[in-house]
């Protein structure tokens, strides 16, 4: 063969071909518990697993019968944890860091990826450290916010350095809104991502209003039905929920209030609103159903790092009432598909109840807004925002 030929050679560049990353996700919350952070942490998995990523669940067990699950791409790693002072249904996750470092060890992952911020994910953190680990984690709860709402607001400035302190050690930090990272970045926090909530369009959608439901509540055609949908609760300014109700009554608006959900204000919440419907807790169907058979979803929420509510209900083409911030703040175009309030004038929210009550057109114009303006949400595209995120992470080391 004459290697001095002149014919030249051809090399294609083939790109490289999708990587599967094995990622160790490590949560003090999961379902069947009830919470914006197990439901939506839940989902991104679940979609993950979809884009044939390996996941590895590392959290507390929730009960003696609680086996975890093992299946193809999937396993669990059961630790012990012990209930969560004033929310007796979660579990803290005890530390648990040579369990871990034995555990990764064995089988390493290419990423820990940390969702909660309790004693079992600050040992994930050194335990990752320890095997240099690339680590990214979530900022899901305000909990130096819940510190005022249970009289000891002394901690709020110890929590956020803990806070600061623990995510600071990650190559990333999820955040829900820019406004979240706008704060956190003023208080010290670095590298900050903004990845958005994702939500379920297909489960939470307009075609799930229920006559009979509304029927069952005892109202008529013409009757403006109010959701809350939250952990009855100081923390979620429920308060505020019971005054404008009061007041729209008062004023004599034709009006049925719903609260879904439970907690510690429960007792006192029925003894306030005796003509309201109290359905408990509720599954994510449920909960599709009642967004939908509603007209206003009532949120004066403060303390949440996003909301999911208020997405869900969007996406069930029902019209929130809420103030500037959180998600809230970032999908709520103000009298377009709900109405946002300055978070520092809760008369305003009362006013501003008042007036939606008053012309039955409001609400019509409003939800003709309110699907579309989460369209863009469904969690393929959050999960494909994460999975970046988590390859930029392990190139970083």
């Amino acid at each position: 063969m004459d290697i001095t030929s002149t014919t030249p050679i051809l090399v294609e560049n083939f790109e490289p071909a999708q990587r599967f990353l094995r990622i160790a996700v490590v949560t003090e919350t999961w379902p069947p518990e009830v919470n914006g952070v197990a439901v939506t942490l839940s989902r991104l998995i679940q979609h993950l697993g979809h884009r044939q990523h390996t996941i590895q669940l590392i959290r507390p067990r929730q009960d003696k019968h609680d086996a975890g699950v093992e299946n193809v791409g999937w396993s669990e790693l059961l630790l012990r944890g012990l209930p969560i002072p004033r929310y007796p249904q979660l579990k803290l996750g005890l530390p648990s860091k040579k369990a871990l470092i034995k555990a990764w060890s064995t089988r390493r992952p290419d990423l820990v990826h940390i969702a909660t911020e309790g004693p079992l994910s600050w040992s994930a953190l050194q335990a990752a450290q320890t095997l240099r680990l690339p680590v990214t984690s979530d900022f899901r709860t305000n909990f130096h916010s819940y510190c005022q709402h249970y009289g000891v607001g002394w901690l709020s400035k110890p929590i956020v350095a803990y806070l600061r302190k623990f995510h600071n050690r990650t190559a990333f930090t999820m955040v829900p809104t820019q406004a979240m990272k706008d704060q956190l970045e003023g208080m010290g926090f670095k590298n900050l991502k903004v990845v958005a909530r994702g939500v379920d369009t297909q489960l939470f959608h307009p075609n799930k209003r229920s006559d009979a439901m509304r029927e069952s509540w005892g109202v008529t055609p013409d009757t403006m039905v109010l959701l809350s949908t939250s952990r009855l609760a100081a923390e979620k300014n429920l308060n505020l929920t019971i005054q404008t109700y009061q007041t729209l009554i008062a004023q004599g608006r034709k009006v049925k209030m719903v609260f879904a959900g439970d907690g510690p204000m429960r007792a006192v919440t029925q003894a306030k609103c005796p003509d309201a419907i109290f359905v408990g807790m509720c599954t994510h169907e449920e909960l599709a159903t009642l967004y939908a058979s509603a007209d206003v979803l009532l949120f004066p929420s403060l303390t949440e790092t996003f909301g999911n509510v208020t997405l869900e209900a969007l996406s069930c083409g029902t019209p929130v009432l809420a103030f500037d911030c959180a998600a809230a703040g970032e999908f709520i175009d103000d009298r377009k598909n709900g109405w946002l309030v300055p978070s520092d004038e809760p008369h305003t929210y009362i006013e501003r109840a008042l007036e939606i009550t008053q012309d039955s057109a409001t609400l019509v114009q409003a939800r003709e807004f309110t699907r579309i303006s989460v369209a863009q949400l469904g969690w393929d595209e959050i999960a494909s925002q994460v999975e970046t995120i988590f390859k930029r992470a392990i190139e970083l080391g």
